[in-house]
């Protein structure tokens, strides 16, 4: 496996890193033309488009959009007939994701003025939400706790899930997932039409709020879309991690994280940072050995071969300015004193500190959102939370004595710009 391997010292150091990080988000025209019509099509046809693409690219046999709702009572059974390792597991990550998230809820406030104006915010939650899941033989039920749990903490009165079932294959741990975290109505739809069903509506599939949740290029496009119409989450790039070691960490731990990431897509990136450079061999000669041992062996070499480096800095605070450079989607900090060191640390979706602190964790229990900002995002983004499910109006309430104030000012300056009718509603307050 040739994967990158250069230094800070390199005279061209900034310029291999510009081309490593380097990845063309422009939306594929063809798949773009593709979405525009059947969005358009959802929109003027409804029930009868969305189960038209439905069958044709699922290859299903529905008659109707109704034949495709997954009811409450199988939803249980799911739960119910998992073995109790894999209901457990789902059960214990869910607890915690809702543990965590439940900190994020954000609170109405306000404040009054001496002359008894009043100011402030109020926050509410959204009242229907969109969660598509991918799934088929691709099914994450980790994706459905992730989007649904922070949905339902913010108190979003209704989720409607979708989740696209190829050939009939419905994953029983999706569904189970969806019970856990109490989605309100499932469909077996996937695809830009699932997406422009949420988005318009449907005789037969509610107009959400906002839509959430990952998918395939015809997804991101159609959630692209669609926004402004609702409110969509995010469109993410392929999976990212960074590690930064101080060379002090088993060489085989940290090949198996770079590896965590690189399984996912030939186009994930996984980095790694260390000032030993005999350490770097070390890992070098890990990723030879283990990568042999992968189901995903493939997927791994062209990712790693592709869009992987092992790089040398000069010490570890080079090492974090690095890091807030390419703002990563997934940070590692494999380090003595991990907490003092995420300090230096300003951009990065999630921060895992410690040697013991894998990035999978992260992905499926530890508590925090895996929905996390990818493509260096993570410079003016956030990971997804209860926020994302959660409006805020502002509050204003001006008294009689803070008109003669507030009046003036608001008149001078509406003046100043030239409309009157701004000023003239002013200055109807003020006591004459």
């Amino acid at each position: 496996m040739k994967i990158r391997r250069f230094s800070t010292t390199d005279a061209d150091f900034d310029t291999n890193l510009k081309a490593l990080l380097a990845f063309e988000t422009a939306q594929d025209d063809s798949i773009d033309e593709v979405v525009a019509n059947i969005l358009k099509d959802v929109k003027k046809r409804g029930d009868a488009a969305v189960l038209e693409y439905t069958n044709r690219f699922d290859k299903t046999n529905a008659s109707s959009l109704a034949e495709l709702e997954i009811g409450k009572e199988e939803l249980t059974n799911a739960l119910n007939g998992l073995p109790v390792d894999q209901r457990e597991a789902l059960q214990v990550a869910a607890d915690r994701v809702r543990a965590y998230h439940e900190k994020q809820l954000m609170t109405s406030w306000s404040y009054t003025e001496a002359d008894g104006t009043l100011l402030g915010q109020q926050v509410t939650s959204l009242d229907r939400v969109g969660l598509y899941v991918p799934g088929g033989k691709a099914a994450y039920p980790s994706s459905v706790l992730m989007n649904a749990i922070p949905a339902k903490v913010a108190g979003v009165k209704e989720l409607i899930m979708v989740v696209p079932t190829p050939n009939g294959e419905k994953n029983q741990l999706v569904f189970a997932a969806a019970a856990v975290c109490g989605v309100d109505r499932v469909f077996c739809l996937g695809g830009a039409q699932a997406v422009g069903a949420l988005a318009y509506g449907t005789e037969t599939v509610p107009q959400v709020d906002k839509v959430v949740g990952p998918g395939n290029a015809y997804v991101a496009a159609a959630k692209r879309r669609v926004f402004g119409v609702v409110g969509i989450d995010m469109v993410a790039g392929p999976s990212e991690i960074l590690v930064i070691c101080d060379g002090k960490t088993n060489p085989d731990w940290v090949a198996m994280d770079l590896f965590s990431q690189a399984e996912h897509d030939e186009l994930a990136q996984a980095i790694l940072l260390c000032p030993d450079a005999e350490f770097l061999n070390k890992v070098s000669t890990s990723i030879e050995r283990l990568v042999e041992e992968m189901p995903r062996k493939d997927l791994i070499t062209k990712s790693l071969t592709d869009r992987g480096a092992l790089i040398q800095v000069r010490d570890l605070a080079e090492a974090a300015e690095i890091c807030n450079y390419i703002a990563p989607e997934h940070l590692e900090l494999s380090v003595d004193e991990p907490l003092a060191f995420s300090k230096t640390i300003k951009h990065a979706g999630a921060i895992f500190m410690g040697r013991n602190t894998c990035e999978a964790l992260g992905d499926y229990c530890a508590g925090p959102n895996h929905v996390l900002p990818t493509s260096r995002t993570a410079r003016f983004s956030s990971p997804l939370g209860v926020y994302d499910f959660q409006k805020r109006s502002s509050l204003i309430m001006v008294s009689a004595e803070g008109a003669q104030v507030l009046g003036k000012v608001a008149a001078t300056l509406a003046y100043g710009e030239g409309l009157q009718a701004h000023a003239r509603s002013a200055e109807y307050r003020l006591k004459s």
